[in-house]
């Protein structure tokens, strides 16, 4: 039987970000399931358009790759989707699972990194997120990172990763982000009220690109950098996309691994919780 597992990410127009975080994570999966065809796909239409356009580089829409694996006799499906929060992207995914779940054996969506916290015999996604980059926030005053952000309900998962850190002992770990709550006003009154004048300032995307360089680092008067050097304190800058980090990556690795041996999508766990997966 033909096997194959989409790695589908909103995408970068950036190549260096691409093959640093993307590539890494697609090369790793790839690596540890062998007996599957690795493919990559993006979310983003924009970014498709201007990777060819740009760079002469080819990058297929989920329905177009799942409409190609169709017509090459693939039977099983695994789509891995590299977002951080279960938002629209990723909506756009689990739509695109309904539309095609007739012309496969077998199809099935993993979990973004946030999306499960607190819920008996279920993963602690946040909890687990923040194990993963251990590494790079143990040991400083003080850590911001910027997300995304979005307009759609689930931007309320950067609240609740501000809690869990709480929870957990990072009080001087602040969340905020370009296009959502909470915002980068929010962050600074925390680290004023507090007294801390050193941070690192890290992206909580996972490739460091249009955001990472211009909202987060350049010397434009309203990066974050800027921003936050003007009120007196000092900064130290983590470049890197999450998708360079190995730990980080794994968790990735996991929801493959989950979705291969059945594991909390449409088990017994979520039927005994009651819990609706997401646009179905």
């Amino acid at each position: 039987m033909k096997k194959a597992i989409l790695v589908v990410s909103f995408g970068t127009s950036y190549l260096e970000p691409l093959k640093n975080s993307i590539e890494n994570v697609e090369n790793k999966i790839r690596n540890q399931f062998k007996d599957y065809d690795v493919y990559r796909a993006f979310t983003s239409h924009m970014i498709i358009k201007k990777l060819e356009i740009v760079h002469g580089l080819i990058v297929e829409k989920p329905e177009e790759l799942l409409e190609r694996l169709y017509i090459e006799g693939y039977e099983e499906v695994i789509i891995q989707p590299l977002h951080i929060i279960p938002g629209e992207e990723f909506s756009y995914i689990k739509n695109i699972e309904v539309y095609f779940k007739d012309k496969f054996k077998s199809i099935k969506v993993g979990r973004p990194i946030f999306y499960y916290q607190g819920i008996e015999g279920l993963p602690e996604d946040y909890s687990l997120f923040i194990k993963s980059i251990k590494g790079i926030i143990e040991g400083e005053e003080a850590v911001v990172m910027m997300g995304h952000g979005t307009v759609h309900p689930s931007n309320a998962v950067y609240g609740a990763l501000q809690s869990v850190l709480n929870d957990e002992g990072y009080k001087n770990v602040f969340v905020g982000t370009v296009k959502g709550y909470p915002n980068f006003t929010s962050v600074l009154n925390k680290i004023k009220k507090r007294g801390i004048k050193k941070v690192l300032l890290m992206p909580l995307m996972l490739v460091a690109g249009n955001h990472a360089i211009n909202d987060m680092t350049s010397e434009k008067d309203n990066s974050w950098k800027s921003m936050l050097e003007a009120e007196g304190i000092e900064v130290k800058l983590w470049t890197k996309g999450l998708g360079e980090v190995d730990e980080f990556a794994q968790l990735y690795i996991d929801r493959v691994d989950d979705l291969i041996n059945n594991r909390y999508i449409g088990t017994e766990e979520i039927k005994k919780h009651k819990i609706i997966y997401i646009d179905k």
